[in-house]
């Protein structure tokens, strides 16, 4: 069997395949894009909502729009791509990748010197977080109901609970307002929200749908057809407390609940993943533990901006294109108990390190907080943060390697709680 060859091959076709595939392009690189939707533009497609691109773009789109600029360009640089494709298998030797997919055209593979995952993430379902009952139809996620909705032009609800604040969630509650439904109400476990300060005015508030927090949905009533939900109040532990539960008779239950990257590509090659980000370690030019596979966009960790999504998948094509083996020389980033997670988790002191993009996420709400970087115990860099939230990603660009870096080197972010001032 004949196996065409490029330098890079980029798995997945939403906004971070698209951006790493253009980057990969622009540094000198052969590439090919496969996608196993019919389209390219990833779940663009069916965000129809504004708020798109003003990062990038420097105006508000909406999601088709910021995926039609990238398509125009992918396709302005006559980029190789193939559609409703599915990777099937990948198989690392001395030399390269050889990427098994199948199509309507039968099995074929290609060869690479270097991959970008750009698989996106995918929505929890209603058993993932433990809601027991029956499985009667009217149980959607947002992104299902978005799609009915959006896509389809079916309405997939005229009575509904969402439960969980995600901004997929806060949008379609003001979508399927907006189209005639009832939304009886946002339930989220936590006793902060999950979504956007942005979505939280412009989606609930601005339409007085109510927000209930530390409740979640722990019953379903319904043969065919949902019937109702039972709401319980929770606990600090998010643990239903006895003796709280009311039925809300609907005919949908929405699900908001959190993404999870798609890794099983990644982990088929046995690349480590972070437990805190569900997406693979990753070092500064987004190159993952195992030698020429790079992640990035929402596989790599979930974003709350797709500008993010492409800032960073920009610089994992580029790496790619770049890619030669080198030996490796990581070094850990270390971090505070009050950050949630940072990413890269590794710098590799092996390449260049001047202009590196540090994004995190605050483990809670903290008004007045100071962060600090220090490299052996001297600080080198720090930064007031005035208000943190964790559905909020922060973004810093540091130049590690003015810092003198060394194997040895103790890496270390801080985040320090201050007192308000009086």
């Amino acid at each position: 069997m004949n196996k065409a060859t490029y330098d890079v091959i980029v798995i997945g076709g939403g906004p971070a395949g698209l951006a790493a595939a253009i980057s990969a392009h622009d540094n000198g690189a052969s590439v090919l894009l496969i996608e196993r939707e019919a389209r390219l533009g990833g779940i663009l497609k069916q965000c129809i909502h504004d708020g798109f691109g003003l990062l990038r773009f420097g105006e508000k789109l909406s999601g088709p729009e910021y995926a039609e600029r990238y398509i125009d360009a992918f396709r302005e640089r006559k980029i190789a791509a193939v559609t409703l494709t599915f990777v099937t298998k990948i198989e690392k030797d001395a030399v390269g990748f050889t990427v098994h997919a199948v199509n309507r055209n039968g099995v074929t593979q290609y060869r690479a010197n270097a991959l970008v995952l750009a698989t996106g993430c995918r929505e929890r379902t209603a058993k993932q977080v433990f809601i027991h009952g029956t499985r009667p139809s009217g149980v959607f996620t947002a992104g299902t109901a978005q799609h009915f909705t959006n896509l389809l032009g079916q309405m997939p609800t005229k009575r509904c609970v969402i439960l969980g604040s995600g901004d997929i969630g806060l949008i379609m509650a003001r979508r399927l307002t907006l189209e005639g439904a009832e939304v009886l109400g946002v339930y989220e476990a936590k006793p902060t929200p999950s979504g956007l300060t942005r979505n939280l005015h412009q989606c609930l508030y601005d339409y007085n749908i109510p927000l209930h927090l530390s409740h979640t949905v722990t019953r379903v009533f319904g043969v065919d057809r949902l019937e109702g939900v039972e709401i319980s109040q929770v606990d600090e532990h998010m643990t239903p407390i006895a003796g709280t539960a009311e039925r809300v008779d609907c005919d949908a239950l929405i699900l908001s609940v959190g993404l999870i990257p798609e890794n099983e590509l990644a982990q088929s090659l046995f690349v480590e993943l972070d437990p805190k980000t569900k997406g693979p370690v990753c070092d500064g030019q987004c190159m993952t533990s195992i030698d020429g596979v790079f992640s990035c966009g929402n596989a790599l960790h979930v974003n709350d901006l797709v500008d993010y999504v492409s800032e960073n998948a920009a610089v994992a094509g580029a790496a790619a294109a770049a890619y030669t083996p080198k030996q490796r020389r990581w070094i850990p980033v270390n971090i505070s108990e009050n950050f949630l997670y940072m990413v890269p988790q590794q710098l590799n002191l092996a390449r260049s390190n001047k202009k590196t993009a540090v994004y995190f996420r605050s483990r809670g709400d903290y008004n007045n907080s100071r962060l600090s970087l220090t490299v052996d115990g001297k600080e080198v860099f720090s930064k007031h943060c005035p208000f943190l939230r964790p559905p909020e990603m922060e973004k810093l660009e540091l130049d590690f390697d003015a810092m003198g870096l060394c194997e040895t080197s103790d890496i270390r972010f801080t985040l320090e709680l201050q007192a308000e001032k009086e």
